[in-house]
């Protein structure tokens, strides 16, 4: 063979090829830098406006409506402006798909998280909103991209099931541990996390995955690990706007984990097909048997590299399935006011919530890693429809079984509380004093209350049955508590004889109870501190009075029957104990607060002020909480005790009602209360010559910080809290309450020792600690001078004249003065006691 010249002649020698230009990495480092910062600022904003949030709430501090829009407007501008910077200035495209797909979902961050300025207590209309905005949203992501997307293709049934699936399993934890709210609660969570699924599947579109898939066939590592962790920071912001303040939070965890598996389902729709025989040389493929020869432009059905039609399609698909289910879970199966910190000493709704939120976490985990590896392999195998559907099914299945079984089934919604406008006229009832005139007294006002309240709520009581909407009458306010959402209580709002219908607040069940809370400090040798500071015990040892012949009524948490400081005291009889949460049928507690009061008021040992007088209970708290119907039903209780099984309206008994009523609790907005929710609770017990005690508030030291009913009220004897240095603590609550002064008196409540459920004895702080002291003391006043009892306006006014001086700290606000800090001063059990006998 003959060697010629290695290029034709008169022609010069071709340039070596050149090197492929290097990309410069600078935009990957901006992308790294600005994905970290998105994630730390999202999740501490998040954080800290929930515990902004909370802080208030514990404060007693009104809700800032701006503080959310604000937050979220704060964090569009931060995270948009970097987001904003990759999507315009790399030349790398999947770095400007970085910014785009981030830019778009701080905007929709920003149209989510206004709607957090509606109120917590209208959950219903929020998910309203949040389902109506999402799908806006939605609508605005596809038209903004139909303009460059490829014509849509059939959808590939796979991967909508194996999104179904991976939904499931995120669901799964919420249906063990949470529990549904009401049916149009429910039904509105289904719709906004439906529109929030195709939000993100229009957020995480084609042209999205597309810029990470590079090479052919695509390079499943590179679209799973990078692909996966842009659209987790896209999905972490999306969740940061999904639900009221508490609820977006468990989503910041389980939400972001997906964008893994989400890559991996792309990456496996992207594989090629198994390839065909190769045709021999020089010879073209036959069409198949009854197929037109293709044209140049018949393109439509195929994808590069043999892919399957129809696979990104179907990924969209399973992106809608598995995010609106994940975000399903936290939006119906929990209460966002119930994410607060005041349940959060004991294994309560914030426990659960985290323990959901890990789990979540976990099988998120789980799934991405489970994805990437059975579906990104370069030789794995796509499962079979079968397979998928099988998985999505015994996932449902389990589910479902979960969710009567494990879970807690059925509906757990909020009520009602509707006020009517007649209230009973309880003037010229005859103000007798003594027992039979304070017997009386309660005989005549509970006759009145009853007879309005049957006479004016005939015709809505009649509605509500013939509608099937359960319902409960009270007559110590005219009021109906009903089952219904917004649409009853726009029907009732319009009726006549309805003043107005609040919201009352109904905790969901939890997956196991919360623990009884128990003591562990020593039972004490003598009196307390707090019992010598009042000179209680002086009135035992030099005046010989214990409370004996009065009995003080107890609405709270419950009480410890059992418990060897107050088992003497229980009065006893079948009218003497009332549940109305659980319909226990003896005196029981399990939180500890009512324990804890009622023996600070009559227990024995040292702990309590008048250890001769009697006690009965009723259990108006469950977790620590409450809402005005259950408050109703103690109170209600204690004006006319009935049996157990027993019809208030017709079997009450007032001659058996306690003299005097101990209230450590307090009925705010979150529970269902305005200012006027029980003022005609208190004014009916006055009338009935009742004398109600209740704690002023643990908000303080802010100025008017004494608002949640009853200690605003006039005919109400409030209560503040000072410490071993008579000084009044910072937490008491002050006034001035409509310009009237408040507290009225200050007693001890600061490291206060007294009985606990099981036994044991525990310190506890707070108004609450200190309110039962004055019931007690006025039990000792009351049973040195039975013709007392009864006599409200003289009891005040020894109390009063016979306090000591109280101080509080100089840098405290002065509040308009000292009767809004200390009232008329620190009560003197001693010198009110001599002062009542005259």
């Amino acid at each position: 063979m003959e060697i010629g010249p290695p290029f034709p002649a008169g022609q010069p020698a071709p340039l070596p090829p050149a090197a492929p230009a290097r990309s410069s990495p600078w935009p990957v480092v901006a992308a790294v830098v600005a994905g970290c910062w998105t994630v730390g600022f999202v999740v501490v904003s998040q954080l800290g406006g929930w515990l902004a949030d909370q802080i208030m709430l514990a404060s007693g501090l009104h809700r800032v409506v701006w503080l959310w829009p604000a937050t979220v407007l704060f964090t569009v501008l931060l995270v948009g402006a970097p987001a904003l910077s990759l999507a315009l200035l790399p030349r790398s495209a999947a770095v400007r798909a970085t910014g785009r797909a981030w830019l778009a979902a701080a905007l929709v961050l920003g149209a989510l998280g206004l709607l957090r300025a509606l109120p917590p207590v209208h959950h219903e209309a929020y998910l309203a909103a949040l389902a109506a905005t999402a799908a806006l949203a939605a609508l605005v992501l596809r038209a903004l991209a139909r303009r460059a997307a490829a014509p849509p293709r059939p959808s590939a049934p796979t991967a909508p099931l194996l999104g179904v699936a991976g939904g499931l399993a995120l669901l799964l934890p919420w249906v063990w541990l949470g529990a549904l709210g009401g049916l149009l609660e429910t039904v509105l969570a289904g719709l906004a996390a439906a529109a929030l699924g195709v939000l993100a599947g229009a957020l995480l579109d084609d042209a999205f995955w597309s810029r990470f898939a590079v090479g052919e066939p695509p390079r499943p590592a590179r679209l799973v690990l990078v692909g996966g962790l842009v659209a987790g920071v896209a999905l972490l912001v999306l969740a940061a706007g999904v639900g009221q303040s508490g609820a977006q939070l468990p989503l910041l965890l389980t939400l972001p984990p997906a964008g893994f598996a989400l890559a991996a389902l792309h990456a496996a729709a992207r594989r090629p097909a198994a390839a065909t025989p190769a045709a021999p040389p020089g010879t073209v493929p036959a069409d198949p048997p009854g197929t037109a020869p293709a044209g140049p432009s018949d393109t439509t059905g195929s994808e590069p590299g043999g892919r399957e039609p129809g696979g990104r399609a179907g990924v969209r698909a399973a992106t809608r399935w598995l995010v609106g289910l994940a975000v399903f879970g936290p939006l119906a199966f929990t209460d966002p006011e119930e994410i607060t910190l005041v349940l959060a000493n004991t294994r309560d709704v914030p426990f659960w919530v985290a323990a959901a939120a890990g789990a979540g976490l976990a099988v998120a985990a789980v799934l991405a890693v489970a994805y990437g590896v059975l579906l990104a392999r370069p030789r794995g195998r796509r499962p079979s429809r079968r397979v998928a559907g099988v998985t999505a099914a015994a996932l449902l299945v389990a589910v479902g079984a979960v969710a009567v079984g494990a879970g807690q089934p059925g509906l757990h919604g909020e009520r009602l509380f509707v006020v009517l406008r007649e209230q009973a006229d309880l003037h010229g009832v005859p103000a007798a004093a003594g027992r039979a005139g304070r017997d009386a007294r309660a005989g005549e006002v509970y006759r009145r209350l009853v007879d309005t309240a049957e006479r004016t709520q005939a015709d809505l009581r009649r509605d509500l049955r013939r509608l099937r909407l359960d319902h409960t009458p009270y007559y110590l306010v005219n009021a109906v508590e009903v089952d219904g959402g917004p649409a009853v209580r726009a029907w009732l709002s319009r009726r006549p004889e309805v003043a107005r219908v609040l919201v009352s607040q109904r905790v969901r069940p939890l997956p196991a109870p919360a623990g009884r809370s128990r003591g562990t400090a020593p039972a004490p040798a003598g009196p307390e501190w707090n019992v010598r500071m009042l000179g209680a015990d002086r009135v035992w040892s030099q005046l010989g009075v214990d409370g004996s012949g009065i009995v003080v009524g107890s609405s709270d948490s419950g009480v410890d029957g059992g418990h060897p400081a107050l088992a003497a005291g229980f009065r006893g009889g079948d009218d003497s104990w009332y549940d109305p949460w659980d319909g226990t049928r003896s005196p029981t507690d399990q939180g500890g607060h009512g324990t804890h009061t009622v023996g600070s008021a009559v227990g024995r040992g040292g702990i309590g002020v008048a250890p001769g007088a009697q006690w009965v209970g009723c259990v108006n708290l469950d977790r620590n909480l409450g809402n005005p119907g259950y408050y109703l039903d103690c109170l209600q209780f204690m004006l006319a005790p009935f049996p157990p099984g027993g019809n208030p309206f017709t079997d009450g008994r007032p001659a058996r009602a306690p003299e005097i009523l101990t209230n450590s609790w307090g009925c705010p907005p979150i529970e269902g209360c305005d200012l006027r929710a029980l003022r005609p609770a208190t004014a009916a017990l006055e009338a009935a010559g009742i004398l109600v005690v209740a704690a002023a508030g643990n908000t303080g030291p802010y100025c008017g910080s004494i608002d949640d009913p009853p200690a605003p009220y006039a005919d109400v004897l409030t209560i503040g809290a000072v410490d071993q240095r008579r000084r009044v603590t910072d937490f008491s609550s002050r006034g001035p309450v409509r310009g009237a002064a408040k507290p009225d008196l200050v007693a001890p409540g600061d490291e206060v020792l007294s009985a606990m459920p099981g036994g044991g004895y525990a310190t506890l702080s707070g108004t609450s600690m200190a309110t039962p002291q004055v019931a007690g003391v006025v039990a000792l006043m009351w049973s040195a001078n039975p013709a007392l009892v009864g006599d409200l306006p003289r009891t005040r006014q020894i109390l009063r004249d016979t306090a000591t001086p109280a101080t509080y700290a100089s840098r405290t606000e002065t509040c308009g003065g000292d009767a809004n800090i200390t009232g008329a001063g620190l009560v003197d059990a001693y010198a009110a006691v001599r002062a009542a006998r005259g």
